[in-house]
């Protein structure tokens, strides 16, 4: 499909026919339940007059995810429920699950599937993803006025228009500026409020300048979007920036970690050249949970014992590199490169430490997964590694790392020898028993950040809100029951 001609068919925003709002029932009066299926718990929640909370993003596990984005998609929202509030997640339906044909084979395939969430291939992105993020900004805007929720006794209508968006990453950029030029000028969503969270700044939406006349935009937004890209790919020069303008016409900005919204702001390779814009807006970090139901040493289905590594996919050139060193250190090394989840349980719950010498890592899931199976992890100190893990307490930090991909800086090896020595001194002794227990004692789960969170949006002064009340630990959705993407 040509990049322009995809766009034909889409009507002018400002002049679209808005849906008429239907009528919002009486909500009826928060209560919580729990209800066991599986092993699993689920909450069960009846708002009362809590806040309406719309989260928009391209991924929600177990969908859909290809890295955190979809694991905070499929944890957050589902906790602050808990909480008792209204909460709907809007994503796009890609083509990867198994209700999507109209049959009942399922073939079992061994590891991960390709994902196609935005391109047909790994690196290729499809030439129309404006237009499918646009929409998808689009249909978030008019989800919560016309979707009439009244499934089940635990539901009442739309949500009306007193309503917290969080928009996430560049793919819902759009959103803020949909809002401020065709809704409010119109009287719809008066308090509505966007909230714009960073989980990879270094996915920016960047296109080319000419693009900004097929976002059906007036022109007062074309300065949020104007910027000078100073890297060469894909091509130097004047672009439109969807994440720039998703910062500046949001309401607040939120990311994973604090110290993660400390380095966005320290400089242009921190803040891949948006460090400007959010010393001017200011960026709240708050650090994610994880889902302690999956990953529980107590019940986990793929460990032989149960008590009181991780695999992957990447680069191909590191994956070969990966398998190159079992084949040159046969007796000492193992590589995996495919995705294999019972694996991935067996290793973080049987190894003894787990090294994470990321360039850069906004928060990062693995570390929380290590440390509830008790074991302490050896991080570089960037991002959520460094707020997460407390050095000499529950692991250990190797301290910061280069950026620069393109060689590895002697320095970085240095210090995870270093730190490899470091953790031999103390292994098998009361120290590290003691980090163990101390890695395990921990609360990872979502009822912390979900705190700070309510916090933050309640400040938003969006009409009709309320604090929530104290949840359940809520599980997202059985991943038993759905396709891997």
């Amino acid at each position: 499909m040509n990049h322009r001609s995809s766009y034909d068919g889409l009507r002018s925003l400002n002049n679209i026919d808005l849906i008429q709002m239907k009528a919002r029932p009486k909500m009826s009066v928060r209560r919580k339940g729990l209800n066991r299926e599986n092993g699993r718990e689920f909450g069960i929640i009846v708002c009362g007059n809590g806040m309406n909370v719309v989260f928009v993003g391209a991924e929600v596990a177990p969908w859909s995810k290809t890295g955190g984005l979809g694991d905070v998609l499929g944890g957050l929202p589902p906790a602050m429920a808990a909480n008792g509030h209204r909460v709907m997640t809007v994503s796009p339906r890609y083509d990867q699950y198994k209700d999507t044909w109209d049959t009942s084979v399922l073939v079992e395939v061994w590891g991960k599937t390709g994902g196609k969430l935005y391109g047909p291939v790994t690196g290729n992105d499809y030439q129309d993803n404006q237009l499918r993020f646009s929409l998808l900004c689009q249909a978030a805007l008019e989800a919560p006025r016309v979707l009439n929720l009244n499934s089940n006794e635990n539901f009442s209508g739309p949500y009306g228009e007193d309503v917290v968006f969080i928009a996430n990453d560049w793919h819902t950029a759009l959103l803020p500026c949909y809002l401020k030029s065709i809704y409010k000028p119109n009287g719809i969503y008066r308090s509505a409020k966007v909230v714009f969270c960073i989980h990879n700044i270094a996915y920016q939406g960047r296109f080319a300048f000419s693009d900004f006349s097929l976002l059906n935009l007036p022109d007062q937004f074309k300065s949020s979007f104007d910027f000078i890209d100073g890297y060469n790919k894909p091509v130097k020069g004047r672009k439109i920036n969807w994440m720039k303008a998703g910062i500046l016409e949001s309401d607040r900005v939120l990311t994973v970690s604090p110290y993660y919204a400390e380095e966005l702001v320290s400089g242009i390779e921190k803040g891949v050249e948006l460090d400007n814009i959010l010393r001017k807006t200011g960026i709240t970090g708050i650090v994610n949970g994880m889902d302690v139901q999956e990953w529980n040493p107590k019940t986990d289905k793929y460990i032989d014992i149960n008590y009181d590594a991780t695999t992957g996919t990447g680069k191909k050139n590191m994956e070969k590199q990966l398998e190159m060193l079992e084949i040159d250190y046969p007796d000492k090394a193992r590589g995996v490169a495919k995705f294999n989840v019972p694996l991935a349980h067996k290793i973080i719950a049987g190894a003894n430490i787990l090294v994470i010498p990321s360039r850069f890592e906004p928060c990062g899931l693995i570390q929380l997964q290590s440390m509830r199976y008790g074991t302490p992890a050896m991080v570089s100190t960037t991002g959520g590694l460094k707020d997460t893990v407390k050095d000499g307490v529950t692991g250990f930090h190797m301290g910061p790392f280069s950026i620069i991909c393109e060689d590895v800086d002697p320095a970085d090896v240095d210090a995870i020898v270093t730190t490899v020595k470091r953790v031999l001194k103390i292994y098998e002794t009361p120290q590290f028993e003691e980090m163990m227990q101390t890695c395990m004692a921990q609360d990872l789960s979502w009822k912390g950040p979900v705190k700070k969170w309510e916090e933050v949006l309640l400040s938003l002064d969006v009409s009709g809100s309320e604090p929530g009340i104290e949840g359940e630990e809520m599980a997202p959705l059985a991943k038993e029951n759905v396709a891997t993407p």
